[in-house]
């Protein structure tokens, strides 16, 4: 059984019915650890040790968040900067993540449609999250395909309910699965 760490960043969770749903629907699982960041770190004064800490007892490191403004919120790429640091992370003497799994979960407000090549956003939404899927392999992970549920704006109650559903299945496969087989990319690096 793998572990998961979900890191979750959300600023305004208390609004967002998806998340709250997604959350839920993961966080009484055995071997699954959600750390929110935006309550764990308010002030936005991140503990670079714990979240490293977490990051090794980790086999797989999901990055929980909303897409905003085409990427994610603040708080997540200030734990980026300041967590996976040079000779911990990567470069010479980083190789305290390599082999272990990455993928983004997220969610948009924009339909599959506005994430497609004839979308008012012109690009598939793997295009936005190339930066993360080069982090990873900069880090010697493997990146995975993302968990993306669209039109959040317009989303039914039976909807959210199998999405949330979705989500444990996902998370419970990946956590179970003897191997895991939803990469991009998997790493050249790796050896």
């Amino acid at each position: 059984m793998r572990k998961i760490l979900v890191l979750f960043a959300h600023p305004k969770y208390e609004h967002s019915e998806v998340n709250q749903a997604m959350i839920r629907s993961i966080s009484e699982l055995e071997n699954v650890e959600i750390r929110d960041l935006y309550e764990l770190y308010p002030d936005f004064n991140i503990s670079i040790q714990q979240e490293q800490e977490a990051l090794i007892q980790a086999d797989v490191v999901i990055w929980h968040h909303p897409i905003y403004w085409y990427s994610c919120p603040p708080l997540l790429k200030q734990w980026i900067d300041l967590v996976l640091e040079f000779g911990w992370a990567y470069g010479p003497g980083g190789v305290y993540l390599k082999g272990k799994y990455l993928l983004n979960a997220i969610t948009s407000g924009g339909s599959d449609l506005a994430y497609s090549k004839e979308g008012r956003n012109q690009h598939p939404i793997v295009d936005f999250l190339l930066p993360f899927e080069q982090t990873g392999k900069l880090c010697l992970m493997n990146y995975l395909a993302p968990f993306h549920v669209s039109g959040t704006f317009k989303i039914t109650d039976s909807e959210l309910e199998d999405q949330a559903k979705a989500y444990r299945e996902f998370v419970l496969e990946l956590r179970d699965s003897e191997q895991i087989d939803r990469p991009i990319r998997t790493n050249p690096l790796l050896k």
